[in-house]
């Protein structure tokens, strides 16, 4: 317990560099792979981003991992999302790795087993119903729960129908 509350130069020092190293690591990696590393346009995204922030504080604060293996652990991070994300483009891989969006709410009636499944309440969708500014429950042509965990609001005048194309799921 005495450990807890030691202070080294040394320490404080290793730490400093350590986090300037994965920081210049991180950074030329992002740049590599491109803005798609820090998305949630999938699980696998947020699992990427979760990852990233594992390595980068145990790196930085455990003596027990160097900053070479660190940065190893970066470049296998990268690499696999790099190779998920090509691979997205091939149905049964894009099926494992994506959830599918869920329709919620229809032409202003909620999905009650849409909600269950989704484990969504009616409070969340009337704040979603809130935020973007609906006032009229027939003006809601869709509420739909996202891949990422985000819901969106799909409204507007009463004469005007969804595209198919946005609706494909």
């Amino acid at each position: 317990m005495n450990d807890w509350f030691k202070f080294s130069t040394d320490g404080l020092l290793a730490i400093i560099l350590t986090a300037i190293g994965i920081y210049i690591a991180l950074v030329i990696l992002t740049r590599i792979s491109g803005k798609r590393s820090f998305s949630k346009m999938s699980s696998f995204d947020f699992a990427m981003t979760v990852s990233i922030g594992s390595i980068l504080a145990t790196v930085i604060v455990s003596k027990s991992v160097s900053l070479q293996y660190g940065i190893i652990g970066l470049v296998l991070i990268y690499s696999l999302q790099m190779i998920v994300a090509a691979a997205r483009h091939y149905k049964p891989i894009r099926n494992l790795v994506d959830n599918k969006p869920t329709l919620l709410m229809q032409n202003g009636k909620l999905i009650a087993a849409n909600l269950k499944k989704c484990k969504v309440t009616e409070s969340d969708v009337k704040a979603k119903l809130r935020e973007a500014n609906v006032i009229k429950l027939s003006e809601v042509k869709a509420v739909v729960f996202e891949s990422t965990g985000d819901i969106s609001v799909l409204h507007g005048a009463d004469n005007k129908a969804i595209d198919d194309w946005i609706m494909d799921f």
